[in-house]
């Protein structure tokens, strides 16, 4: 039977007889959404059992690096599929914004202060992050995972570029509330030497929302009205929700007694929001005017324009399984650092050449930059503490989308008066050597270590008694 690990029901029963032993396995891993892709892996790893290149407790390749409870297993099936749905929401206007200013005769510079003002909504954010803090994750989650779809759907319905612009300046920050919700789970019930490697697979589950996203580019060429039928298509991620909403519980950290609201630590939060700041001032124009530097300067159809995304961006997902590893096993700050910068410097590159040069660049861009993801990302939520590590990353996630905004408007401006695709985002790729230095000079190393060391308010918590004293709270 099962003593420690992911299976709800795990039973081996190995029959001796004269021509030797025969070992049957019953068991039922409870994954969702995802138990195709892992089914597989674990049948595979069940079948072969230790020897003496492969011993007991060694994981395989493919796993985390602590071996998952049941309850972790069914927490990270419910966060990747919440993922699709968050990433979903935060694509769809991205991907066919250009689409919609065609139908309405908008520019580039109407189309860059469009998405400055979809990412000014991130105060939408702060709220729901607040919230989470007090009342808890789930909650919080149970209502957002609804709310995100169906406010971006009533794009669909938009009758001219304002409302559209409305409708999303509301429904994006809804997905990004949830994006942010979803990390804050995955750092309060994942293990800690596999932190990251959620992360990475959390991210590579958005990767299919935002691929699904991508595939829908080609019925934008049905006509003028095309480009509204990806945004009725939110409704899809419904059923995600019913799934998270019936299933997900409240984290373990959270249950547990911590620190209410205890003083955020300025120079943790100042740097990690620096970092956000001027990571997404180049990565959001360059991702924002990716589709309309591909029609416009080098002349694809909306087909080639999905060949092309689908074919650079989908291999991020190898940096983001490679990120995730290396970011547990040897620690997270080399790897963000390098990975933002030689990204960074690739994905510029390729706004300045053409033809499989192009591609090449791109793709491995993108690589890179995957690598990096999961030892930044799970910087966010592992520098503070469970009494406000919602509003922390409420703060981080506001300065990456006014990061965003800048570079939106920026960039459209200066397109408009005639600069080339590829000098503009080289300045602004410029920012990221700031990035790789603010990673290696100012952010600990978090690798290896519990919430609590990292978090000391989380050992010893303080909470206001009933009559409204503070008093010591353990246990």
């Amino acid at each position: 039977m099962q003593a420690h690990g992911p299976f709800v029901h795990y039973q081996r029963t190995v029959t001796i007889s004269g021509d030797g032993a025969t070992q049957v396995i019953r068991y039922r891993l409870r994954l969702p959404w995802f138990g195709w892709f892992y089914g597989p892996l674990v049948r595979r790893a069940l079948k072969h059992r230790p020897t003496a290149d492969r011993p007991a407790g060694l994981q395989p390749w493919w796993a985390p690096g602590d071996r998952l409870d049941q309850r972790q297993v069914l927490v990270l099936g419910l966060l990747a599929a919440a993922s699709m749905c968050s990433t979903f929401t935060n694509t769809i206007f991205t991907q066919f914004a250009h689409k919609a200013t065609d139908a309405f005769g908008v520019g580039s510079t109407g189309q860059g202060v469009a998405g400055a003002i979809v990412r000014a909504g991130v105060v939408i954010v702060l709220p729901f992050a607040f919230r989470a803090d007090h009342i808890g994750r789930r909650r919080v989650m149970r209502w957002l995972v609804v709310a995100a779809p169906v406010v971006c759907s009533l794009g669909a319905l938009a009758p001219n570029f304002p409302s559209l612009v409305v409708t999303q300046t509301i429904g994006r920050p809804l997905g990004l509330a949830l994006d942010l919700l979803i990390a804050v789970v995955a750092a309060e019930e994942v293990p800690r030497n596999s932190r990251a490697y959620v992360v990475s697979v959390i991210a590579m589950a958005g990767g299919i929302g935002a691929g699904l996203c991508v595939w829908m580019l080609p019925l934008a060429g049905l006509g003028t009205w095309g480009w509204r039928i990806p945004f009725a298509a939110t409704l899809i991620w419904l059923a995600v929700a019913v799934s998270i909403r019936r299933h997900l519980p409240e984290t373990v950290r959270f249950v547990a007694v911590h620190a209410e609201a205890p003083r955020l630590r300025t120079p943790r939060l100042s740097t990690i929001s620096l970092i956000a700041f001027l990571t997404n001032l180049f990565l959001a124009p360059a991702s924002f005017f990716q589709n309309r530097f591909l029609e416009q300067e080098r002349g694809y159809s909306n087909l080639g324009v999905t060949l092309f995304t689908v074919f650079t961006a989908m291999p991020s997902g190898i940096g983001l399984l490679i990120g995730g590893a290396l970011a547990d096993r040897h620690g997270r700050r080399g790897i963000g650092a390098a990975g933002i910068l030689v990204g960074a410097l690739l994905i510029q590159s390729s706004f300045m050449i053409a033809g499989a040069p192009m591609w090449g660049t791109a793709l491995l861009g993108g690589i890179c930059l995957g690598i990096a993801v999961p030892a930044l990302m799970v910087y966010r939520t592992e520098l503070f503490p469970t009494g406000n590590r919602g509003r922390a990353g409420g703060i981080v996630t506001t300065s990456s989308l006014l990061g965003g905004s800048i570079g939106l408007v920026v960039t459209g401006q200066f397109l408009d008066r005639g600069h080339s695709y590829g000098s503009v985002l080289g300045v602004l790729s410029l920012s990221q050597i700031v990035v790789a230095l603010l990673i290696i000079r100012r952010l600990p190393e978090s690798a290896h270590r519990e919430l609590e060391d990292l978090n000391p308010e989380d050992l010893n918590p303080v909470r206001l008694a009933p009559g409204g004293a503070a008093g010591s709270v353990t246990g």
